[in-house]
């Protein structure tokens, strides 16, 4: 699949988002159908805490907003989405290139699209894992997004 030029554009515009910019982090990939994300993170000086190795808010920056991203641009505007939680799980600490890769399929869309349409609203829970050049986790994030139908009156959105 060919990616349009919006898309491009968007992946341009992501990579000159303020703290993106200034924590290094680099969006390497958005599937031309917002399904997938992919981030990237160089260990650099401004990037770096106290012992030498990754900052974890930094880390934690290049995981936050993409299930939610996903879950907007794929579910419509008939949809609100909400990040809801967040927790990350340090498991070894990062000391080069990082990266770290966003996925909800088609078959997860349509399971959530008929959970709140039963229920008119839920909590999602997605997990990503932060691996280094090696292929070695060394973070766990996990996130919790809230959905809902956009009501028919504008009180109600």
């Amino acid at each position: 699949m060919k990616v349009s030029w919006r898309t491009k554009l968007r992946v341009w515009l992501f990579n000159f988002y303020p703290p993106y910019l200034g924590a290094g982090i680099r969006i390497t990939h958005i599937a031309p159908d917002f399904s997938k994300f992919r981030t990237e993170m160089k260990l650099t000086f401004y990037n770096k805490n106290y012992v030498g190795v990754h900052f974890g808010g930094s880390l934690y920056a290049m995981c936050d907003p993409f299930y939610m991203l996903i879950l907007l641009e794929r579910l419509g505007t008939d949809y609100i989405v909400w990040d809801k939680a967040g927790n990350m799980q340090f498991l070894k600490p990062g000391t080069g290139k990082v990266f770290a890769e966003f996925y909800i399929s088609d078959e997860e869309i349509a399971r959530i699209k008929e959970e709140v349409a039963k229920k008119k609203k839920a909590d999602f829970v997605f997990y990503a894992d932060v691996k280094d050049t090696e292929g070695e986790v060394i973070a766990r994030v996990e996130k919790v997004v809230y959905v809902r139908r956009r009501g028919k009156l504008p009180l109600q959105n």
